[in-house]
């Protein structure tokens, strides 16, 4: 199954079972802070879905001032007791007050059906997240940047297209969730196996309402097949070890519903990310499999007709890294680099 990439990354990702990480009094799968407090807190998007998120604040924090925010998302598939967790404490640790939520659908945000994914609503969900951000008093509604990480990286350029209110946007990791779910890996789907796709996942969509119910396609295969490509090994060594497995994470289970792609192929991202004036920084790893999204989204947004606000667009290619390398490897996430990007543009 897996000597053919061309298939969706919903339908490539399956799996089930693991072990628990959570605990009574810390729940994520990173180490807590000493330097940052955090709080849980809840707020409905504009399809009127409650969204759940933790709130981290530096503890240095003097009743008062307002500081710069950042709100975080990402990995697709993941929940904010993993990666977005852990980028949200390092900003507060560094200053700024960062939020940490799961998108609609999933982790203990609300809507049904659950375990869905849309590139509309999930756009909405980063931009409710900054009409959260902007009315905390403890925030200066002119500072507020985003980070999205993998799938939502995608969707962070997408949100920053349409949102002026954003003054600063890191991509970690990016994927392209509308092209690698239309196109394949590494654009390698044909017309005829895109055609098969859309057949099947409608055929689910029948069997789903007969049932009452919307079948899971699972997360990350376990147990791992000896024949599995680097970058499904390297998902498996994050999402089913004690390094990143967490109850609620999608990846970490059961998994998307079989036919949440259907929303991405209909619906092209990226679309018009030359119209972003805001600042962007693109991080991605110089082995990820996935490191074409970055690159030619880059070139996207700063090359070509229409690409008039380039001077404030990078893109930082870390060196041996591979694509879940930044999810939680403190060690190669430059967070230097991009503290100094968000104090930069959220001045």
């Amino acid at each position: 199954m897996f000597k053919n990439l061309t298939v969706s990354l919903l339908a490539l990702i399956l799996i089930s079972g693991g072990l628990s990480m959570a605990q009574a009094s810390w729940d994520k799968v990173f180490t807590q802070s000493n330097k940052v407090n955090v709080k849980k807190v809840s707020f409905k998007n504009r399809f009127g879905i409650e969204l759940v998120g933790d709130l981290y604040i530096p503890k240095t924090y003097k009743k008062g001032n307002k500081l710069a925010a950042i709100a975080v998302s990402g990995p697709f598939g993941a929940v904010k007791e993993q990666s977005s967790g852990l980028y949200a404490q390092t900003m507060a640790e560094r200053g700024f007050v960062a939020l940490a939520f799961d998108p609609s659908f999933t982790g203990e945000s609300k809507g049904m059906p659950r375990y869905v994914a849309s590139p509309d609503i999930n756009t909405e969900d980063f931009q409710a997240a900054v009409d959260f951000l902007s009315v905390q008093e403890n925030i200066n509604p002119e500072k507020i940047g985003i980070i999205g990480i993998c799938g939502w990286g995608g969707l962070a350029l997408n949100t920053a297209s349409i949102d002026t209110r954003i003054k600063a946007t890191v991509t970690s990791t990016m994927y392209n969730m509308s092209r690698v779910n239309h196109n394949g890996y590494f654009d390698k789907m044909s017309e005829d196996e895109l055609y098969s796709l859309k057949q099947s996942l409608n055929a689910q969509r029948i069997k789903d309402f007969k049932n009452g119910k919307y079948e899971l396609a699972g997360g990350v295969v376990d147990p791992l097949p000896q024949d599995a490509p680097q970058f499904v090994k390297d998902y498996y060594a994050y999402y089913k070890t004690p390094r990143g497995y967490h109850k609620r994470s999608l990846n970490s289970n059961t998994g998307w519903n079989k036919t949440s792609a259907l929303s991405f192929i209909n619906t092209p991202e990226l679309i018009f990310t030359k119209e972003i004036r805001s600042a962007v920084l693109m991080i991605h790893g110089e082995k990820a499999h996935s490191c074409y999204f970055s690159k030619d989204a880059y070139i996207d947004m700063v090359q070509g007709k229409g690409s008039k606000y380039k001077d404030n667009k990078e893109i930082m290619i870390i060196s041996g890294a591979n694509h879940t390398d930044l999810y939680d490897r403190t060690d190669i996430i430059p967070f230097d680099k991009i503290e100094k990007f968000f104090k930069t543009y959220l001045k």
